[in-house]
């Protein structure tokens, strides 16, 4: 039997390095500024498919 379960994840991608400066991506989490001001109206099955999809993207990033 398959786990459906989405995997463990923050509550969100953010890491405090906030910046769409050029674009709207934020250059820390990788979300679109309009994912960062849903967020917490999202579903579990919308914030899943963000996570993928900047995790693929390399996100998030922490100012190091």
């Amino acid at each position: 039997m398959a786990d459906d379960k989405a995997p463990e994840r923050p509550d969100t991608p953010c890491v405090a390095v906030c910046s769409t400066t050029f674009d709207e991506i934020c250059r820390g989490c990788g979300r679109t500024y309009i994912e960062v001001a849903h967020w917490v109206a999202m579903s579990e099955e919308e914030k899943e498919k963000v996570w993928q999809r900047i995790l693929a993207q390399g996100y998030p990033r922490r100012n190091s």
